[in-house]
């Protein structure tokens, strides 16, 4: 995983231009993906990505310099940046988180039903002595989790980059130490891979708005004097493990199986039966509506979770083929698909499937 340097200038703020923002996030070695002019979601893929369904990895797109498929198109490479926003320079700037080796918590204030006390953060109960009243939001659940933690609410740390957004939330920025785990993305809403609600874990599958992006709500403004991410505190990284979004920092690839082996040959009925439901996905980026996308997710996430219950893959190995499938589809909604994808799997693990001739 790609590590950003710690020499770099302050944030740029103010008249800055797209373009310098992106080349000064690629000089702190975060990886750069263009977004769509005046908003927070990905620049479109070129007709063909969006005709013929395939995987960012298989995409030759990618390979010749073209933007295609969001966040799997990023780079640092100042050749593709001065041709992206040299020839487009109302694009916004979007950071792979993963590769960048980054970390970010993203605060939302939305108005939204309040879960039960037990939603509120994922493992940990709170005891009916804990006064609730009045919470509304992540800002809440974080400090609610600090509170419990004895440690100093992120959302007042003033040691790193913190961006208020245009809707009112707020990104907190922290980089992982070299040779450190992965983080998996997630969403607040998650029922199982989640740190607080209406808290959203941006990292490896992820991408995050940068600083000085403007849209037609606001500007995404850094707040207090930090411009650079501290390291994740040691807190919050336990917290991160204990949730489950630590992961490899590898590429994960199902395994090839071995000849004459029962268990492989369990392996190769799973593939047979997940590959078309995955296929399923991949093939709604043909329209960009009216093709049940979330209900194929839903089936195919759904059977994932059962095929994982059973031992057939692990959970990592199911959410990478899911997630890769869903932004083959929808680039652009890759927060609805980490939601679905979540809740599917956890509902799909509760009725494992176990195939016929499963040792």
């Amino acid at each position: 995983m790609a590590r950003q340097r710690e020499t770099s200038g302050s944030q740029p703020v103010g008249a800055t231009s797209p373009y310098d923002v992106a080349c000064w996030c690629a000089a702190n070695g975060w990886p750069v993906h263009p977004l769509a002019a005046g908003r927070k979601t990905p620049a479109g893929n070129c007709p063909p990505c969006r005709e013929v369904p395939h995987s960012p990895v298989d995409c030759a797109c990618i390979a010749a310099g073209r933007w295609c498929h969001s966040f799997h198109a990023a780079t640092t490479n100042p050749a593709l940046l001065a041709a992206w926003w040299g020839k487009n320079p109302t694009l916004g700037v979007g950071v792979s988180c993963g590769p960048a080796g980054l970390v970010v918590l993203d605060i939302d204030a939305h108005s939204a039903e309040v879960p039960h006390r037990d939603q509120l953060l994922p493992g940990i109960p709170i005891h009916e002595s804990v006064n609730l009243a009045g919470l509304a939001s992540g800002f809440d659940t974080l400090a609610l989790l600090a509170a419990l933690r004895g440690r100093r609410n992120p959302a007042d740390d003033d040691t790193t980059l913190r961006v208020q957004t245009p809707s009112g939330g707020l990104h907190v920025w922290y980089r992982t130490p070299p040779n450190g785990p992965g983080y998996r993305s997630s969403v607040g809403s998650s029922p199982k891979v989640a740190l607080a609600w209406q808290v959203d874990v941006r990292s490896t599958g992820g991408y995050i708005v940068t600083p000085a992006t403007r849209t037609p709500a606001g500007t995404y403004t850094p707040l207090g004097p930090a411009r650079l991410p501290a390291v994740l505190p040691d807190w919050l990284a336990a917290e991160l493990q204990r949730t489950g979004h630590t992961v490899r920092t590898e590429p994960v690839h199902v395994p090839m199986p071995r000849p004459g082996s029962t268990r492989a040959a369990g392996r190769q009925r799973a593939n047979r039966l997940l590959e078309p439901l995955l296929a399923q996905v991949e093939a709604c980026a043909a329209a960009p509506e009216g093709t049940a996308f979330t209900e194929k997710l839903n089936r195919a996430a759904y059977t994932a979770g059962g095929l994982v219950a059973s031992g057939h893959l692990t959970e990592t190995q199911a959410r990478d083929l899911l997630i890769t499938a869903a932004d083959a589809a929808r680039p652009n909604r890759s927060r609805h698909s980490l939601t679905v994808i979540a809740s599917a799997l956890s509902a799909g693990a509760a009725r494992p499937l176990h195939l016929k001739g499963r040792p």
